[in-house]
């Protein structure tokens, strides 16, 4: 059985493709863009092209044709859960998984480790991305939500758009990080030197991060870091951009001896349950080679 969704664009000059895949954050933009292109997505009636530019009103149609079967398989692999209802997974992601299959990470991701536990979750999606409602990047661990059916899939995904959901994370950076608090508001888009990393960029979306320093070493800083939005690696783009990269960051920080991933975890997450509404927290411990990292620096 087909599915259908409206939407209606509200900000002038937004692609077609990236709108898609803000509104229906299940499909990755390639998957949009395969939509577009089968005439599965229209604007105000028309076929149109991925790079269509919207206008405010534009009203984009898009159906979802049915399919046999998901094109995710279960992986038996071990997960830390911290909380389950029949909503919901609280999971702790450890670092050097992926969220959800990619081109260059086909399978060997937590979402496959999670079918394995609940095969049903492959009934949520057509696409590759079934019950995700955020992402953490590859090596970036902690925690992280997995709705388990599409009423709360849609309702946790409102929450971060609203940015109702508290979101903090630890990170060591290089240099003596002052003022010990601040506010870095840049916007975030793809770098046009290089359109494999974001940047700081004039025309991009609106980024907003809140930072605390916890400790001072040597020529390092452990802070916690609140984002306000959630753009693609903005901790790590924000904190270059003033000069403080994140340690082990082989993209935007500096390598590290100490370290073989980017110093980021995920170690608190609030939210309201769909089921009930009732705000809840959860934590992550720092991970042991992040601890053995800040031994090393002390």
């Amino acid at each position: 059985m087909e599915k259908a969704f409206s939407f209606m664009a509200e900000e002038m000059g937004v692609r077609l493709d990236r709108f898609v895949g803000e509104k229906c954050p299940e499909f990755s933009r390639t998957q949009a863009q395969k939509l577009i292109t089968d005439g599965h997505i229209t604007v105000n009636g028309h076929a149109a092209k991925p790079s269509l530019k919207l206008n405010p009103d534009d009203r984009v149609e898009v159906v979802i044709p049915p399919t046999s079967s998901s094109p995710l398989s279960p992986e038996e692999m071990p997960l830390t859960i911290l909380y389950e209802d029949d909503d919901l997974l609280v999971l702790d992601k450890p670092a050097r998984l992926v969220v959800h299959p990619a081109p260059r990470y086909p399978d060997h991701t937590l979402l496959n480790a999670v079918l394995s536990h609940f095969p049903h979750l492959a009934d949520l999606s057509d696409s590759l991305r079934p019950g995700v409602v955020h992402r953490l990047d590859k090596d970036t661990s902690g925690v992280m939500l997995v709705a388990k059916n599409k009423t709360a899939q849609a309702g946790l995904i409102d929450q971060f758009k609203s940015r109702s959901v508290l979101k903090v994370y630890l990170t060591l950076v290089k240099g003596r990080l002052t003022p010990e608090r601040g506010l870095i508001e840049a916007a975030i888009g793809r770098d046009p030197r290089n359109r494999k990393r974001m940047a700081v960029v004039t025309k991009g979306r609106e980024a907003r991060t809140e930072y605390q320093v916890i400790k001072y070493f040597q020529d390092c800083t452990l802070i916690k870091v609140m984002p306000e939005t959630g753009r693609t690696h903005q901790i790590r783009v924000h904190l270059a951009a003033i000069g403080y990269p994140v340690v082990g960051d082989m993209v935007y920080g500096v390598k590290s001896i100490h370290l073989s991933r980017q110093f980021l975890h995920a170690c608190h997450l609030g939210f309201r349950l769909p089921s009930t509404g009732a705000y809840v927290e959860f934590k992550s411990e720092l991970p042991s080679d992040l601890q053995q990292a800040l031994r090393g620096i002390d």
